[in-house]
Parts: C-alpha cells; structure tokens; sequence
C-alpha cells in the first residue's frame, strides 16, 4: 500500500505535469471505483485543477469552487502517466483523467478492487475523509506523545491506525521500529519517556528519508516503481536475510494475511515472537486484514 512518502512523491510529480491543466475528461473502465455519485464523477471537466493535496494514504484532486477528486490507491492501486486519451488497459485498469497533454490512468493489479475514487463537494465533506491521525512529520514531541499514548496499543497498530497517525503503513512502520530498536508488539504504556523520544526520532528520520530517497530516484519523471518492498529497506520483506545492523536473520510475525518484519536480537532481546501465542495474547489489537491498516 502506498504510504506517506510514496504519496508525497506522487503529489509532486502530478504539481509538476497537471498544477493549472484543464480536465478534458474522465473515463470510467470498472464503475466499483466510484464510492459517490453525487456529484458525478465528471464534475470537474472543464476545470483547471487548483492543487493537490494528500489526506493520510488519499491522493486529493482541487478544483474550483471547493471541488474535489479524491483517489485512495489501497493495496495495489497505481497512477500511470500515459499519451492523453490512451486506451485503459483492460484487465488493470479503473479509471482515466485526461488532459490535453497526457493522461493519468488509474490501474490495480489482482482480483479485488480496493482502490477507490470520491468526488466531493466543500471542504466539510473532504474532511470527512480525513481518520484523524496526526501529521507525523509536523507534529511536536509532545503533540507525537499524546497520540501515542492516547491508549494502550501495541507499537506497530498504534503506528498503522490512520485514527493516531496519519500517512504510515505495514511497510514504513516494519522499518520506523527497526530504527527504533523497538518490538512491534511492546504497548505504548509500557514506554518510557526516552522510548518515545527515540521512536519519534525514528518516524521522522525514516519518513523524511525514504520520501528523498524515492523523490531522487524520480527526479523530474514519473514515480512507475511504486513498491511496499524495496532492495533497501532493512527488515520489511526480508524474512531470513540478515539484518543489516547485526547480521542476524530477520523474523516476521504473520497474522491472518498480515506480516510484520523485525530483527528479534536489535528489538525484542533475542526472543522470538510466535504466532501462535500472539494470536490470543493481542486480540483485536492486531489487523486481521489489509483493509484494517487503513479502516480501522
């Protein structure tokens, strides 16, 4: 699922190609990736688009007159930049936004159809998209506190409930904690007041670092690699291989269709954290599914 730094990065290259174009028009290839109807989805042709703007993992669309296209990628969902009026590619592709100069094609690989797009009128009913979750780049040390505190969650769900944080995911989470030399399954209650100075640090050093790692692998084109799995990341999808801090191997945590990546000898003292036993002792404090690390 794309996260902060990936939306990041995809809002300045749609400021670069589309800030002021005209929408020419909007094709729509599979009708389940609109989630409203009024407006209509083709409202906005005819307008120049006023800015761009993220909302936790959603890509917003301004238009005049409070107008707005909202586009929340999920799991699999990407934007393509093609030659305007390019065909939809069939079995990938939702939707289309075209421009007088090139389009942006949405697509998603697989079956199922997470990706969504809402056309929304005033910013009462764009705020209505918005989890709550604070700015974790913006926020202060004690406004992070608060939040991470606010109740008594494990580490990795109290980071990927877009109710307390805003824009972080499985795999910048997985990789937040790495840093903070930290178990994903310790409780925000259980931190101490130098825990949280360093897991603070760490939200912000790796999502300011991976947004200009992945703005300088861009530079001025477009982002088409668009990946939660990355060469080098240091434990997120690297089950087995060796942790780049200490060498050992990395462990993973799967819960129902869930996997959550950590170095058992830099987080959790060497112990390994089993399945079987995390399954009865966090309950519903884990995600059982994809969907829960963004609709909570």
């Amino acid at each position: 699922m794309p996260e902060l730094p990936d939306i990041a990065v995809y809002i300045e290259a749609l400021e670069r190609e589309f800030l002021g174009e005209t929408l020419i028009g909007v094709r729509i290839a599979s009708p389940s990736v609109l989630r409203t109807f009024d407006p209509p989805y083709d409202a906005p042709v005819g307008q120049s688009v006023t800015g761009f703007r993220r909302i936790g993992k959603r890509i917003v669309f301004g238009f005049p007159d409070d107008l707005f296209v909202v586009i929340h990628l999920m799991v699999a969902g990407r934007l393509r930049l093609e030659a305007a009026g390019k065909a939809i590619p069939k079995k990938v592709g939702l939707a289309a936004f075209d421009f007088d100069r090139a389009s942006i094609v949405l697509t998603e690989q697989g079956t199922k159809r997470r990706a969504g797009i809402w056309v929304l009128k005033g910013e009462e009913a764009l705020g209505d998209e918005d989890r709550g979750g604070i700015e974790p780049l913006e926020a202060s040390p004690s406004e992070f506190k608060k939040a991470l505190t606010r109740e008594n969650r494990t580490l990795k769900r109290a980071l990927t409930d877009p109710r307390i944080f805003s824009g972080i995911g499985n795999a910048y989470s997985d990789e937040i904690l790495w840093s903070a030399q930290l178990s994903p399954v310790k409780r925000t209650g259980q931190l101490n007041d130098e825990e949280i100075a360093w897991l603070h640090g760490a939200v912000v050093e790796s999502l300011e670092g991976w947004t200009q790692r992945l703005r300088e692998e861009v530079g001025d084109g477009w982002p088409s690699k668009v990946t939660a799995f990355r060469p080098d990341m240091a434990v997120h999808g690297k089950y087995q291989e060796p942790c780049p801090r200490c060498g050992s191997p990395v462990q993973r945590i799967v819960y129902a269709s869930n996997e959550t990546n950590y170095c058992a000898t830099c987080q959790t003292d060497g112990k390994l954290l089993a399945d079987r036993s995390l399954s009865r002792l966090l309950k519903d404090d884990w995600p059982k599914t994809i969907e829960e690390l963004e609709e909570p």
